[in-house]
């Protein structure tokens, strides 16, 4: 379902699922003017369609004793060996999100550890051995100031 197949009813559905996945369909009906059946056929169909690709829960890292968020860039040896080092990402735990991006580097990771030293841990024992990883760059979060969702609103192009 290409974005321009999504009309306003549909966005708001998603501003309220994206904001909290939870929330009962009769509720966010009410909020839209249409029948909870309406919306149930409406997310059944963006889900068909690839718009939405699943609801989670958030898990707090913190609550979990993981108090070091750090975004590690990666330099490869040779930048068309990025298959082979996202598979060997992918079973590292501590790595939540990889990215493969422009820039100076290859590959952009967020992770999550106990702390600096489980952090330095990870670094130097398992990312920094992985084949064709040539250098890394750690920045340290200090704090999330926020997080959402993708922001859903219309975005329609603008008339030329």
């Amino acid at each position: 379902m290409p974005s321009n197949l999504i009309d306003e009813t549909d966005r708001k559905i998603l501003s309220f699922l994206s904001r909290d996945a939870r929330k009962p369909f009769l509720e966010i009906a009410r909020e839209c003017g249409i029948s909870g059946a309406a919306v149930h056929q409406r997310v059944r169909k963006m889900e068909a369609s690839g718009v939405v690709t699943g609801s989670q829960m958030t898990v707090k890292p913190s609550t979990l004793g993981l108090n070091v968020c750090a975004f590690i860039s990666l330099s490869l040896s040779e930048n068309n060996k990025y298959p082979e080092v996202i598979a060997a990402l992918k079973h590292i735990p501590e790595v939540v999100e990889c990215h493969f991006v422009t820039g100076k580097a290859a590959l952009l990771l967020k992770v999550y550890c106990y702390d600096n030293n489980h952090l330095m841990d990870i670094l130097l024992t398992t990312i920094q051995r992985i084949p064709y990883v040539l250098s890394t760059e750690t920045i340290i979060s200090l704090d999330e100031a926020f997080k959402r969702e993708v922001w859903v609103k219309d975005h329609r192009k603008k008339q030329e």
